[in-house]
């Protein structure tokens, strides 16, 4: 804690602050407390820990502002002297700057804080003519399957981010799904793309494991039948392979996902679920794809191919996934 004292006048702005650890900023009457408690908020964010880089600022330390109003014009002059007073006690290189409207602060490459006036600024204006067709984070689903991207949208747009698929990009290369586990062929493909395009991307690998052929299909489910193989010839493989196992509780199996989410510079986010049930002896329903009609779902007595597609996501191992994905990408979003 020092003794300074700290003072901006002019005719129309006079402020007087002291460095003592309380973040406080009080008014004289001149602006509504609404303000200046939107106002302290964002300057008060400065000193969260999480915006201080400790190896970059040693003399940071938990102190904070206490600054008196006496009056104010410039909303601009009272977050350049708060800021002032943080660069001077603790030595960070903190910077303020105008742009059409709104106040910037920023700590070397970072940008800190956007405080904006209280009826906003148009994005034109703030971004050019075509920065705001660009405004905010975009993902990349490493599909070129409209359904599967649709479900993704859906889930994203909740979180603000847009959604492209491999549709939005045709000159990219097919990456080849070489690994031995489902996380690795989710990882082959979105950490190539991500490194090849620069962008955030989502990778699924999916597939069925059956406990009594040792986790087969597993990763090679698409094509357990062979280089040509469709749904139809798998699911016939299948029930060849399972022709001598007659009871239903040694027909045990799970759908499996991973999902992984690369981006430039980030450990990977992954995250994976499980849809246990059982192998019937014959396929039944007409909904879904792939192994639905023989997966029967759970102590259900139905197929996976039985289910409405609403019920399908609510319960299947992708429905899982997603949420789980859900819960930790905001978290994994703000690491650096």
């Amino acid at each position: 804690m020092t003794d300074n004292i700290y003072e901006y006048k002019d005719e129309k702005n006079w402020f007087v602050g002291k460095w003592q650890g309380f973040n406080t900023l009080a008014g004289l009457g001149q602006v509504s407390n609404e303000a200046y408690l939107r106002l302290n908020h964002d300057l008060a964010s400065l000193l969260d820990s999480d915006k201080v880089d400790s190896k970059d600022n040693q003399n940071w330390r938990p102190n904070g502002y206490d600054v008196t109003v006496i009056k104010k014009s410039s909303d601009f002059r009272l977050i350049a002297f708060v800021v002032d007073m943080i660069a001077q006690e603790t030595g960070r290189p903190l910077k303020v700057k105008q742009h059409q409207g709104a106040v910037l602060v920023t700590e070397k490459e970072r940008l800190l804080l956007v405080h904006l006036p209280e009826a906003g600024v148009k994005l034109d204006d703030f971004f050019g003519n075509s920065g705001a067709e660009k405004l905010g984070d975009t993902i990349l689903i490493a599909t070129r399957n409209e359904g599967k991207t649709k479900e993704f949208r859906k889930m994203f747009e909740k979180l603000g981010i847009k959604v492209e698929n491999l549709n939005d990009y045709p000159d990219l290369p097919e990456v080849a799904e070489t690994g031995m586990t489902f996380e690795e062929n989710a990882r082959l493909k979105a950490e190539t793309i991500s490194e090849i395009t620069g962008k955030m991307v989502l990778s699924d690998d999916s597939g069925l494991k059956v406990d009594v052929l040792g986790g087969l299909p597993g990763v090679w489910s698409a094509r357990f039948s062979g280089p040509d193989a469709t749904d139809a010839k798998n699911n016939a493989k299948l029930l060849h392979e399972l022709a001598m196992v007659f009871e239903l509780k040694d027909r045990s199996a799970q759908f499996h996902t991973t999902l992984v989410v690369a981006a430039p510079g980030k450990e990977s986010l992954v995250v994976e679920a499980d849809w246990p049930g059982y192998i019937a002896t014959e396929p039944r329903g007409d909904n879904g794809f792939g192994y639905d009609p023989l997966f029967l779902v759970g102590e259900t007595g139905r197929t996976a191919a039985q289910l409405s597609a609403q019920e399908k996501n609510e319960i299947s191992h992708r429905g899982q996934a997603v949420k789980k994905l859900m819960e930790v990408f905001p978290a994994w979003q703000q690491e650096h």
